[in-house]
């Protein structure tokens, strides 16, 4: 009995803390154009900030923006990810994880122009995700890139 009470404890730690995970923080969105940084913790990447340690590559492609864009979002589904808002250049999509169901924010931003969709994908709670976001940003770049 004293073997299971020990472990008994940590299962209302753990629904607490899946429970907290669950609201968006107030930094998704565009903010002057532009991605937020990251906060300089190991369970982010980001493409709007070159400079940043925490960057990534933004996707790149070469076929109409609204393909791309479309194809992003077919990728983001495809992947597991919910859409949870989409615009002409501006998709907020989360991804649970399957253990304790934590959620990532994973955001991108159209620059038509440039030919490149800049990204952010961020875990809510905790300070290492174990290179959890940047393998789900590398895995999208490979289904999103056309050969």
């Amino acid at each position: 009995m004293k073997k299971n009470s020990r472990l008994t404890w940590w299962i209302p730690v753990l629904l607490y803390l899946a429970g907290c995970s669950s609201q968006a923080p107030s930094s998704l969105g565009l903010h002057n154009g532009r991605l937020a940084p990251c906060p300089g913790t190991p369970n982010c990447v980001g493409s709007d900030y070159p400079d940043s340690a925490d960057w990534i590559a933004p996707l790149n492609f070469s076929d109409p923006a609204p393909q791309a864009w479309a194809r992003l979002q077919e990728q983001v589904q495809a992947q597991g990810g919910q859409i949870e808002s989409v615009s002409d250049i501006y998709l907020w999509a989360t991804y649970r994880s399957r253990l304790l169901r934590f959620i990532d924010d994973v955001e991108f931003r159209l620059d038509a122009e440039q030919q490149q969709i800049q990204l952010r994908s961020a875990s809510r709670l905790g300070y290492s995700d174990l290179g959890v976001n940047r393998e789900r940003i590398e895995a999208l770049r490979s289904a999103f890139t056309i050969e």
